[in-house]
Order: structure tokens, then sequence, then C-alpha cells
């Protein structure tokens, strides 16, 4: 058989650079991160579901983005925790295995984007046309907000992954402890420039259109408070775009820095540790920032703790 057409069907990947002494500490600390990942979000998630009064579009859209948080951190920390146990020269990944990792991992980036887009535009409604706010947020445009920002993730993402996928290769490392599109790609001896011209079109249509419609929503929500006379409305207008804003920038600044390091190969443990933080640290934050900052999960978080403990 041709080698530029054999197909591995298992691969070996690259590990995380962490000393032997300290390996068990970051399992036990990504362990806990995890732990507290699943149960944070998907109490948020239940909590939204349960309570009838948060069947608003703001909590709808919270919970598009703990779902995605979900997905994502699932898609990527257990494997690595599995690989922290996992003798350097025995951490192996089907094939198929690494495909659909690499699928979800992008797919939680391109959907956190679109997720974003779309509650900066709800804020946007809710400061700038209160009164109208209730017709144009209706729970039909809520559900087609969602299904559409999904829609074209899935879509996507899709496209990006397919275009790895029909290529042959001629390798059997992974350069990473995880899985995506490079590595996918890199493992090919046949021409890519398809792949990155795919791929610098998509990086560059999500990012612009994620910061262009961030950017122009929260300039006309600073030009609306700037003319409000209202302190109580601006106080509460700024309270919570800033929540918004502090998961955006954290959220495009981990992502920004690991797309950009992907073309410096001597930056490569760095490129790794940061692709690893953008799939760890808004998902932990998330919750923190949104439960604690959003008055009503706050006050129903407090009940359910004080619940607890009188019954106990």
């Amino acid at each position: 058989m041709d080698n530029l057409t054999f197909r591995y069907s298992v691969l070996l990947m690259e590990e995380l650079q962490v000393t032997s002494q300290s390996s068990f500490a970051a399992f036990i600390l990504l362990l806990m991160v995890y732990i507290f990942i699943i149960i944070s979000n998907i109490g948020i998630m239940i909590q939204i579901s349960a309570e009838k009064s948060l069947h608003q579009p703001m909590y709808v859209l919270l919970c598009n983005l703990t779902l995605n948080d979900v997905l994502g951190t699932t898609a990527l920390v257990p494997r690595l925790l599995k690989d922290f146990l996992t003798n350097p020269s025995e951490r192996y990944i089907t094939y198929v295995e690494c495909v659909i990792q690499a699928y979800f991992l992008h797919l939680n980036g391109t959907a956190s984007h679109a997720v974003i887009i779309i509650m900066a535009f709800d804020r946007y409604v809710a400061i700038c046309n209160p009164l109208r706010y209730p017709t144009i947020m209706s729970n039909n445009m809520v559900v087609k907000l969602s299904a559409g920002a999904w829609g074209a993730a899935v879509v996507m993402v899709g496209i990006l992954i397919g275009l790895s996928v029909r290529l042959s290769h001629c390798r059997s490392m992974i350069q990473n402890p995880f899985c995506d599109n490079a590595s996918i790609f890199k493992l090919s001896c046949e021409n890519t420039v398809i792949n990155n011209v795919y791929g610098l079109i998509f990086t560059v249509v999500l990012f612009s259109s994620s910061i262009g419609s961030v950017a122009l929503t929260y300039l006309k929500i600073v030009m609306i408070c700037f003319k409000s006379k209202n302190k109580a409305t601006n106080s509460k207008a700024i309270k919570t775009c800033s929540t918004h804003l502090t998961v955006y920038i954290i959220m495009l600044v981990s992502g920004s820095v690991a797309i950009f390091l992907h073309r410096f190969p001597v930056y490569a443990e760095i490129r790794k540790t940061s692709v690893t933080m953008f799939l760890v640290i808004p998902p932990v934050l998330n919750p923190i920032i949104y439960g604690l900052q959003t008055k009503e999960i706050r006050q129903r978080l407090f009940k359910f703790f004080r619940n607890k403990v009188i019954t106990k």
C-alpha cells in the first residue's frame, strides 16, 4: 500500500510538559476543577429549567452557554485525566476518537462566540428598547436565535473537520495532548492549502463578527447610558453588561492566544497550555460570574442551601 495513502487507525499523542513528581497533583487539581465545572454548570441549567420565573431570554441563553461549557470540558478533560495516569509511550487514541474530540473542541469555541453575540443583542434590546423587549425577544425568537447559533456552529465546524478527514495521512503522531483540526491535517503528507485557507476564513469571519457585533452593541449601550439621566437604570445596565463583557474578554483572549501561537512551533508548550486554559477557565468562571452577579440566581442558590441547612 502506498505510504501516502496509509491511514493509521491508532495515533500516539504528545504529553503536557508535567514532571512525574507533579503529575499526581495536576491530576487531582484538574479532577477537582472538572467536578466543579460539571456540578456548577449543570446546577444552573437545572435551576433555570425548574424555576418558571427564570424562563426569560437572558437565562435561556445562559443555559446555552453552560451546556456548551459542559460539552467542551467533557470533550477534553477526561482524556487529559486518563493521560496523566498513563505512560507517555502508551498514550494512544483511535483516529475516530481523535476526530470526535477535535469536532467538539472546535464546536465549543465556535458556539461560545455565537451565543455571546446573541447575549449581547439581548442586552442591547433590554437596555436600548425596553418597551419593545418582550415583543422582540419573544420565546419564539430566543428559540430561533439559539437554534441558529448552534446550527451555524455545527455546519461550520463540520466543514472544517470534514476537510481534514478527507485527507490521507502518513504520520501517526498527534503533536498535542489533545486533538484539534490542525493536529489532524498535519498528519497528512498531501497539500493542505484548502484547509489553511478555510481555517483562516473561518477564524476571520468568526472573530470579526463576534468582536464587531459585541463592540457595536456595547457602544450603543454606552451612548444610551450616557444620554440617560436615570442613575439607577444606568447602574443596573453597567453591572449587567460588565458581567457579560468580562466573560467575553476572558474567552476572547485565551482563544486568540491559542490560535496565534499555532503559527509559531517554538511556543508549542505555551500554546498547549493556553488551549487547555481556554477550555477550562471560562467554564469555571461563567457560573461564578453569572451565578453571583445575577440577583435571581444568587437568591435561589442561597435559598436552596439555607433550606438544606434547616432540614439538617
